[in-house]
C-alpha cells in the first residue's frame, strides 16, 4: 500500500490533486494507516491515470465520475463532446469570416454590415428559412411534399465561410425575416398555383422537382432555355395539377400566368452567392424553364 505521497510521484501529480480526486469520491482509499492516513493499492494508480486522461479531454469532474462507476457510457460522452466542439469551431470561423467582413469594407458600410451580422446567431442556423418556405408554401402539402422542398430550397452553410458568404447569409437571414406579405389574409402575393384556383398544388410540386432536376442538367452543360425534355415536364405539372392538357393554347396561356406571377428573385440571388454557382438553385431552373416555355410561345406566335 502507498501513501498519499507516494501515489502522488507515481502517478506524476501533486499531493493536492489526489486529494481533491480522493475527496470527490472519485479515487477511493484502499485502508487506513494506524495513524490514520490514507494508503492504496496499485490501481488507485491505473484509476488516477484514467482519471487525468479524462480531464486532459475537457471532461468536467462530475462527468468523469459518471463515466468511472459507469452511469455514462465513455463512447457516448466522446460523441456529446465532439459535437459541442465542431459546434464551437463553427462558431469561430464563422466570428473570423464576419470581422474580416467588418474590417475589410468601406467606414460608410460598417454599420449596416454590423446590424446584419448581429441579427444573426452564432453559430448561424438555417431554420428561419426553413419557416420562410413553410410560410411561402401554399397550405396542405403533404407532409413528405413540403420536407422535400425545404431540403432543396434551403443552402446547407458552408464549413469555412467567406466574408463574402457571411453576408449573403445575413443578407438572406434579414430577407427571410422580414414581414411577408404573402402569408396574410388572402395571400395576395402569392404564385397563382398557391390559390383557390391553382388545381392541385400537390401534383403540380411534385412534377417541378423533376422539371427542375432536369433542366439543371442543362444549365450545369451551360446550354441556352430551348425545349425539350425539361420544358415538356415542367409544362405537364402544372397540366396536371389543373386537370387539363398540355396544348399551344395552355402553354401560351400558362406563359402568361407564370410572368404575372410574384417572385421572391432576391432569395435565390443570395442562396447563389452562398452556395456558389457549380449546383443551379431551383430558383434559376425555374428562370431557365420559363425562358424555354416564353421563346416557345414567341415562336408559335410569329
Amino acid at each position: 500500500m502507498w501513501s498519499i505521497g507516494e501515489l502522488a510521484e507515481r502517478a506524476g501529480v501533486t499531493v493536492k490533486t489526489v486529494r481533491f480526486y480522493s475527496d470527490r469520491g472519485l479515487l477511493p482509499e484502499g485502508t487506513r494507516s494506524t495513524g490514520g492516513h490514507r494508503r492504496y493499492g496499485p490501481d488507485a494508480l491505473d484509476r488516477l491515470q484514467l482519471i487525468r486522461s479524462l480531464r486532459t479531454l475537457d471532461l468536467p469532474v462530475p462527468q468523469v465520475s459518471r463515466i468511472l462507476d459507469e452511469r455514462d457510457s465513455l463512447e457516448d460522452v466522446v460523441a456529446g463532446k465532439l459535437q459541442q466542439i465542431g459546434s464551437q469551431l463553427a462558431a469561430l470561423r464563422w466570428q473570423e469570416a464576419a470581422l474580416q467582413l467588418l474590417q475589410d469594407c468601406a467606414p460608410e458600410e460598417r454599420a449596416e454590415r454590423l446590424r446584419l451580422i448581429g441579427a444573426v446567431a452564432v453559430p448561424p442556423s438555417t431554420a428561419p428559412l426553413a419557416r420562410f418556405w413553410r410560410r411561402w408554401l401554399p397550405p396542405r402539402l403533404p407532409a413528405r411534399l413540403v420536407h422535400a422542398i425545404v431540403d432543396q430550397a434551403v443552402p446547407q452553410l458552408p464549413e469555412g465561410p467567406t466574408p463574402t458568404q457571411v453576408l449573403a447569409f445575413t443578407r438572406l437571414h434579414a430577407f427571410v425575416t422580414a414581414p411577408c406579405p404573402g402569408t396574410g389574409q388572402g395571400r395576395q402575393d402569392q404564385p397563382a398555383a398557391h390559390g383557390p384556383d391553382g388545381g392541385r398544388p400537390a401534383v403540380l410540386y411534385d412534377g417541378l422537382g423533376e422539371a427542375y432536376g432536369l433542366a439543371a442538367r442543362q444549365l450545369r452543360a451551360q446550354r441556352s432555355p430551348h425545349e425539350g425534355e425539361a420544358l415538356d415536364c415542367f409544362v405537364a405539372a402544372y397540366a396536371r395539377s389543373r386537370g387539363t392538357r398540355d396544348t399551344p393554347a395552355f402553354r401560351h396561356q400558362l406563359s402568361g400566368v407564370l410572368a404575372a406571377d410574384p417572385r421572391i428573385d432576391r432569395y435565390w440571388e443570395l442562396t447563389a452567392e452562398l452556395t456558389g454557382p457549380s449546383q443551379p438553385t431551383p430558383g434559376v431552373t425555374h428562370d431557365w424553364l420559363c425562358s424555354a416555355l416564353n421563346n416557345q410561345t414567341a415562336q408559335a406566335a410569329s
